[in-house]
């Protein structure tokens, strides 16, 4: 697992675990899992939730803000050695050099795939008994076994819960009902008071019942679908809730 050092100017102050699942808030108050005691933070500056194989820094609207790698961010997937920056402290996200991170594991399976014995490679590019040409075969379908397309959106909490949940359901339901995949609890929250369907061009976000009518971006969502955008902030009572796009790919090196 990776873990999170905190650091002011070059004094390592403490070490911190991210074990699958976790969730770890940052700020100057003491219920905080990482506490920053410095006026320069806020007292519920930041959060870093896992999701899927992965880790997501989330700035929680702080008066200074966040940066990364010295850059303001409002999120951001962590990689490793990414140097988160709050006040006048630091904390750099890194894995332990025993681990096989997510990206090194895609990387050595890329390279399984270039590894061919060159007698074997020979053999399929010149073939002794080589097959008539056909015309070409209609594409089959793919079976149903195939594997599922990747998860390309998350749903994290900004106030009321915490965690960040990954929007694999081609409906997922909000709502007080406890059969909904988020529940918020209230009287004038719908029992399923609102949906976010995935589709093929993104994620939509649709306000279906209930007295507390939800906002996106401080505006009184419609009953006609929206389009949710990066870092939209979807409010429904109490909840605040905050759409993240797909993790990026890992750039190579030129």
């Amino acid at each position: 697992m990776p873990k999170i050092t905190l650091r002011f100017k070059d004094n390592v102050l403490a070490d911190y675990h991210l074990p699958p699942g976790c969730s770890l808030k940052i700020g100057r108050r003491k219920d905080n899992d990482i506490v920053v005691d410095n006026l320069a933070v806020s007292s519920h500056h930041g959060k870093i939730d896992s999701a899927g194989d992965g880790f997501v820094y989330i700035d929680l609207k702080s008066k200074n803000g966040s940066f990364i790698n010295q850059q303001p961010v409002s999120s951001h997937w962590l990689q490793d050695g990414d140097v988160i920056y709050i006040g006048k402290h630091s904390l750099t996200f890194a894995y332990f050099e025993s681990e096989v991170r997510p990206e090194d594991k895609e990387q050595s399976e890329m390279e399984k795939t270039m590894v061919m014995d060159t007698s074997e490679y020979r053999s399929m590019v010149n073939p002794k008994d080589p097959q008539p040409t056909t015309a070409a075969q209609p594409v089959s379908k793919p079976a149903e076994n195939s594997p599922k397309k990747p998860i390309r959106g998350y749903i994290t909490y900004l106030a009321g819960g915490e965690g960040t949940l990954a929007l694999k359901q081609k409906v997922t339901k909000i709502g007080k009902d406890a059969s909904n995949d988020i529940v918020i609890k209230g009287w004038n929250i719908g029992k399923t008071a609102a949906t976010i369907s995935r589709t093929r061009d993104g994620y939509y976000f649709s306000y279906v019942n209930g007295l507390a009518k939800p906002k996106i971006n401080d505006e009184k969502a419609s009953s006609k679908p929206i389009k949710l955008n990066e870092l939209d902030i979807i409010q429904i009572g109490h909840i605040k809730l905050q759409f993240i796009g797909k993790k990026p790919k890992r750039q190579s090196a030129s």
